[in-house]
C-alpha cells in the first residue's frame, strides 16, 4: 500500500513519538522512510545578510543532525532510507518533496500549539500539511501538548 513513507523532521525531540508511530507503518509495507529538514527560508531572510549566511549553515548542520537521526532508527528497523535538507517554506517544501519524490503517506508530528502560539507563528506546519496534500498525512500527537 506504501512504497515511499515521508517522516519530515524539524529536530525536536517530538521526532521520537513520530518514528514509534512512522516506522512501524513502513516495516509492515516494506517502504523506504524519507527523512526531510526544511531550513525556513523565512527565518533565514528575517537574520539580515550580515547574520544570514552563517545562521543558513547553522540551520543545515542542525538539519542534516535531524535527518541523520531518522535515518539512524529507520536503518536500524531493517528499511532503506533516503534524507534531505532543504531550503523553503516549511509545510510547501513538505508538499513539494512528497510530489517530486512520489510519496505515499506522510507522517507528521505536532508540537500543539496553542491558539495563540498558532497565531503568532502564522499556524501550524502539520495543520497546511494536512490542509494541502492529496495524500494521507498521519499526524502523531505528542506527549504534553496542550
Amino acid at each position: 500500500m506504501y512504497d515511499d513513507v515521508l517522516i519530515p523532521t524539524d529536530g525536536s525531540d517530538t521526532i521520537s513519538q513520530t518514528l514509534a508511530h512512522g516506522l512501524p507503518i513502513a516495516a509492515n509495507n516494506d517502504a523506504t522512510v524519507h527523512s526531510l529538514y526544511v531550513v525556513d527560508s523565512r527565518v533565514t531572510a528575517a537574520a539580515g545578510e550580515d547574520t544570514s549566511t552563517d545562521l543558513e549553515r547553522t540551520l543545515e548542520d542542525e538539519g542534516q543532525k535531524a535527518v541523520a537521526t531518522v535515518a539512524e532508527r529507520a536503518t536500524a528497523e531493517g528499511l532503506e532510507t533516503v534524507s534531505e535538507v532543504r531550503q523553503g517554506t516549511p509545510a510547501k517544501t513538505i508538499l513539494e518533496y512528497a510530489d517530486e519524490q512520489g510519496i505515499d503517506l506522510i507522517v507528521i508530528g505536532t508540537r500543539g500549539k496553542s491558539p495563540r502560539e498558532k497565531v503568532t507563528s502564522l499556524g501550524s506546519v502539520s495543520e497546511r500539511v494536512v490542509d494541502n496534500a492529496s495524500i494521507p498525512v498521519f499526524v502523531v500527537r505528542n506527549a504534553g501538548d496542550k
